[in-house]
């Protein structure tokens, strides 16, 4: 498995070294849902985003810290299980 990372993910951008996104939805309780769903991807992968919630709006950081905090291929992957999670 290779640490190099691939390009951003659609969607993603690049903040302080971390692939980020901030995400809204049509209020808190969503916001919320949606964060339950994702703690349940990030465990499977062992793999946990840095991340806040205010309201209605989810800020995620993924970096891999046991790497230097780089961004990696793990993080790549648990983006993109972020996407479709969020795309159903």
């Amino acid at each position: 498995m290779s640490n190099t990372a691939s390009p951003t993910p659609n969607g993603w951008d690049v903040v302080d070294g971390a692939l980020h996104r901030r995400l809204t939805f049509a209020d808190f309780a969503a916001a919320f849902a949606f964060m339950t769903r994702v703690a349940e991807i990030a465990e499977e992968h062992d793999h946990h985003p840095d991340w806040s919630n205010s309201w209605n709006v989810v800020e995620i950081s993924l970096r891999s810290h046991d790497k230097g905090g780089k961004v990696t291929e793990r993080d790549h992957r648990l983006a993109a299980s972020i996407d479709e999670l969020q795309q159903s």
